[in-house]
């Protein structure tokens, strides 16, 4: 499903004294398939824009179409919209509710597809329980509440991808977890994007976490799209993302520190995109000097 927003505007009180302006004439393109990431600091729109994907927030002005869905028609059906675009929102597992794992991840394929048997529903859970690496069979009549901090998280996930989305949206995924939960919840969403939710689109702080996964990445300020491109692209303008109180990822500081002593490396800023870079330059320097 392809996203285009046209000047998508989107004003939080309009009619009062605390109006705010947290979209401005949004100009953005997300094409199906895209494993796409946004950055920006608070407060710039970014969560805002996310909101607006299943219809969460409607646009004050401009336009915005996921796929076939319309979201300035007012005649828009909103749920088919979100059984099609999955939301994930920060700390998932806060959103559990139900007193079993298997209840839990039902409800929302319940809720847009009534016309299911429940071993239509129980096979579509299993499945989703099953996609995010949990054992159906060992989890299904456990308390969520009983889980792990990342079992929470990957049965929150659940309830969201059991209805198949085309797109799923996440913001901060990796959000308060180690650096091997962080490691894993990623690779867990490369998993959904090949073999489940086509397009992945996620916001996060974590600049190396975005250089690492991204194929491209929005970068949001004060309301609109300062920049978008692949991670290269978009990091390579440090001096002004710093200046707008964004950090950068380390393998783009240090090709940064290399280039001004005179080492001029070819990166895309992904750890193993850096260190077969600097192999190649070490390996030319050598072969120049012998």
């Amino acid at each position: 499903m392809r996203i285009s927003a046209q000047g998508l505007t989107h004003v939080y009180s309009p009619k009062s004294p605390f109006r705010v302006t947290a979209l401005d004439g949004v100009d953005l393109t997300i094409e199906s398939g895209e494993f796409f990431g946004i950055i920006g600091h608070t407060g710039s729109g970014k969560s805002t824009f996310l909101q607006h994907l299943n219809a969460l927030l409607a646009p004050s002005a401009g336009s915005l179409t996921v796929g076939d869905f319309n979201l300035t028609d007012k005649k828009c059906d909103k749920k088919a919209l979100r059984a099609k675009v999955g939301m994930v929102f920060q700390y998932p597992e806060y959103q559990l509710f139900a007193s079993t794992v298997k209840e839990d991840v039902a409800f929302g394929l319940k809720n847009f597809k009534k016309d299911l048997t429940e071993q239509q529903v129980e096979e579509a859970v299993r499945l989703a329980v099953t996609t995010v690496g949990l054992d159906y069979d060992q989890m299904k009549d456990q308390s969520p509440f009983d889980l792990s901090g990342g079992q929470k998280r990957r049965v929150a996930i659940a309830g969201v991808i059991v209805t198949r989305p085309e797109v799923l949206v996440l913001d901060e995924p990796a959000a308060g977890l180690d650096p091997k939960g962080k490691q894993e919840i990623m690779a867990l969403l490369h998993d959904l994007h090949k073999n489940c939710c086509p397009t992945v689109i996620f916001v996060s702080h974590d600049m190396d976490e975005v250089a690492e996964n991204c194929d491209r990445v929005a970068v949001f300020e004060k309301g609109k799209v300062f920049a978008v491109g692949t991670p290269k692209q978009v990091f390579s303008r440090q001096k002004e993302l710093r200046e707008m109180g964004l950090d950068v990822p380390l393998t783009a500081k240090i090709t940064a520190e290399l280039s001004a002593r005179g080492i001029d490396i070819d990166s895309d800023y992904t750890a193993e995109g850096f260190a077969r870079a600097f192999s190649e330059y070490a390996k030319a320097k050598k072969g120049g000097n012998g």
